[in-house]
């Protein structure tokens, strides 16, 4: 990867943090608890949102419906930044992210 790529993708990075961490802060009561780490792989970067265990339930919604529009934003906003993200939302103090299960 060249300089310049590294410092775009270094910079399209903390703009997604940015733009997630003000996201889960308007959705959740404990915006102390929000945490976002971004964990590079070879072809994206995956970005693990972090909050108290009784918030869990208003980022993940309904069906998995919040978490799924989550997801959305994060792929429209990637696709501007010409970079890949994904979304894990892990319960504070647990090292699993928490998937919503599918709904036929």
């Amino acid at each position: 990867m060249t300089e310049l790529s590294e410092r775009n993708d270094s910079a399209a990075v903390v703009e997604m943090i940015s733009l997630l961490q003000t996201i889960a802060r308007a959705l959740v009561d404990d915006t102390t608890a929000v945490k976002v780490e971004a964990i590079p792989s070879p072809d994206s970067h995956v970005l693990r949102l972090h909050v108290s265990p009784q918030d869990i339930g208003k980022l993940i919604g309904k069906q998995g419906r919040t978490a799924r529009s989550l997801r959305t934003i994060l792929s429209a906003a990637s696709m501007k930044l010409q970079s890949r993200f994904a979304l894990d939302i892990v319960e504070a103090g647990r090292p699993e992210p928490i998937t919503p299960t599918p709904q036929p």
